[in-house]
Protein backbone atom coordinates (compact mmCIF):
# COMPACT_ATOMS: atom_id res chain seq x y z
CA UNK A 1 0.00 0.00 0.00
CA UNK A 2 1.29 3.45 -0.88
CA UNK A 3 1.57 6.42 1.46
CA UNK A 4 -1.39 8.84 1.21
CA UNK A 5 -0.53 12.13 -0.47
CA UNK A 6 -1.32 15.59 0.89
CA UNK A 7 -3.08 17.34 -1.99
CA UNK A 8 -3.95 20.97 -2.67
CA UNK A 9 -6.77 20.86 -5.21
CA UNK A 10 -7.32 23.74 -7.64
CA UNK A 11 -10.37 24.11 -9.85
CA UNK A 12 -13.67 25.91 -10.29
CA UNK A 13 -16.18 24.41 -12.76
CA UNK A 14 -18.50 21.45 -12.29
CA UNK A 15 -15.98 19.34 -14.22
CA UNK A 16 -13.38 20.02 -11.51
CA UNK A 17 -15.89 19.24 -8.75
CA UNK A 18 -16.35 15.76 -10.26
CA UNK A 19 -12.60 15.18 -9.95
CA UNK A 20 -12.53 16.47 -6.38
CA UNK A 21 -15.38 14.10 -5.54
CA UNK A 22 -13.36 11.21 -6.96
CA UNK A 23 -10.31 12.21 -4.89
CA UNK A 24 -12.45 12.31 -1.77
CA UNK A 25 -13.12 8.59 -2.17
CA UNK A 26 -9.40 7.79 -1.95
CA UNK A 27 -7.04 7.55 1.02
CA UNK A 28 -5.32 10.83 0.08
CA UNK A 29 -5.62 13.96 2.24
CA UNK A 30 -7.09 17.05 0.61
CA UNK A 31 -5.31 19.79 2.56
CA UNK A 32 -7.06 22.74 0.91
CA UNK A 33 -8.97 23.79 -2.19
CA UNK A 34 -8.17 26.80 -4.35
CA UNK A 35 -11.03 28.10 -6.47
CA UNK A 36 -12.06 31.39 -8.05
CA UNK A 37 -13.82 33.96 -5.88
CA UNK A 38 -17.62 33.78 -5.83
CA UNK A 39 -19.12 35.46 -8.89
CA UNK A 40 -22.40 37.28 -9.47
CA UNK A 41 -24.89 35.08 -11.32
CA UNK A 42 -28.48 35.27 -12.50
CA UNK A 43 -30.74 38.25 -12.91
CA UNK A 44 -30.22 39.43 -9.35
CA UNK A 45 -26.43 39.14 -9.70
CA UNK A 46 -26.34 37.22 -6.42
CA UNK A 47 -22.86 35.99 -5.43
CA UNK A 48 -22.72 32.29 -6.22
CA UNK A 49 -20.02 29.87 -5.01
CA UNK A 50 -18.38 27.49 -7.45
CA UNK A 51 -19.27 23.80 -7.48
CA UNK A 52 -15.79 23.06 -6.11
CA UNK A 53 -16.24 25.44 -3.16
CA UNK A 54 -19.62 23.97 -2.31
CA UNK A 55 -18.26 20.41 -2.34
CA UNK A 56 -15.18 21.36 -0.31
CA UNK A 57 -17.23 23.10 2.37
CA UNK A 58 -19.52 20.07 2.58
CA UNK A 59 -16.46 17.98 3.46
CA UNK A 60 -14.95 20.59 5.84
CA UNK A 61 -11.98 21.25 3.54
CA UNK A 62 -10.45 24.75 3.81
CA UNK A 63 -11.31 26.89 0.77
CA UNK A 64 -8.98 29.63 -0.46
CA UNK A 65 -10.13 32.10 -3.12
CA UNK A 66 -7.27 34.42 -4.07
CA UNK A 67 -7.72 36.99 -6.83
CA UNK A 68 -4.40 35.82 -8.30
CA UNK A 69 -1.60 33.42 -7.48
CA UNK A 70 1.19 35.94 -8.04
CA UNK A 71 0.85 37.95 -4.85
CA UNK A 72 3.50 37.26 -2.19
CA UNK A 73 0.75 36.62 0.37
CA UNK A 74 -0.85 33.92 -1.78
CA UNK A 75 2.53 32.35 -2.51
CA UNK A 76 3.35 32.24 1.22
CA UNK A 77 -0.07 30.79 2.03
CA UNK A 78 0.40 28.08 -0.59
CA UNK A 79 3.88 27.20 0.68
CA UNK A 80 2.63 27.04 4.28
CA UNK A 81 0.18 24.28 3.35
CA UNK A 82 3.20 22.01 2.89
CA UNK A 83 1.57 19.67 0.38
Amino acid sequence: MSTPLNIIFAGTPEFAADHLAALLTTEHNIVAVYTQPDRPAGRGKKLTPSAVKTLALTHAIPVLQPENFRSPETQAELAALNA
